[in-house]
């Protein structure tokens, strides 16, 4: 369990943050500019949940969502200790991404196919879930760059690969299961 009972401790005042291991490194380090997005991607899906409340399906997926990447940021700022036992660091787990693609593949199969990319709209949740998937993109291409030079749990990878994709999926059914989806139109303003 977590407790705060303190809010500031001035020990970033210098430009520097603790990781979940203590260690002391630079706020902007690759490994903090990750997780860090992590928890931007969080803050727009609570966005995105004032527009879901009426679903309760997509409402619920997007708070479990929301505690994964939870786990996701926790795994990032954890770097991997020598001889790490299971257990011992909160990991993102093969479980986690096998529910996303679980639930990506249901909707997917009340969705007509694309004949078109779409543009980022329709519905509020939808507008939202996109820049969502965005984020997601940005943070995924940090930690992947964090583990060209440091271990990185391969399933935060496959974990933030797949949320994207999930994003784009739930956008499209709750933009009225894919008929609110607006097209782009290549050339379409020449």
């Amino acid at each position: 369990m977590v407790r705060l009972t303190r809010i500031y401790t001035r020990g970033g005042d210098k430009g520097q943050t603790s990781l979940g291991n203590g260690d002391r490194v630079p706020k902007h380090a690759l490994r903090v500019e990750a997780y860090g997005t992590v928890d931007e991607a969080n803050a727009v899906i609570g966005i995105a949940r004032l527009a879901t409340a009426d679903d309760a399906a997509a409402d619920a997926m997007l708070a479990r969502i929301q505690n994964d990447l939870f786990d996701l940021g926790a795994d990032l700022c954890t770097p991997a200790a020598e001889g790490e036992q299971a257990g011992q660091a909160l990991r993102v787990t093969a479980e986690q991404v096998t529910r996303l693609e679980a639930e990506i593949d249901a909707m997917n199969a009340e969705l007509a196919p694309l004949n078109s990319f779409i543009l980022p709209g329709g519905s509020p949740a939808a507008a939202q879930l996109h820049l969502g998937r965005t984020v997601v993109r940005r943070a995924e291409r940090l930690i992947t760059a964090l583990a060209e030079i440091e271990q990185v749990n391969a399933q935060a990878i496959a974990y933030a690969n797949r949320l994207s994709d999930h994003f784009f999926v739930l956008a499209r059914y709750l933009n009225a299961r894919g008929a609110a989806d607006v097209l782009w139109v290549p050339g379409g303003n020449r």
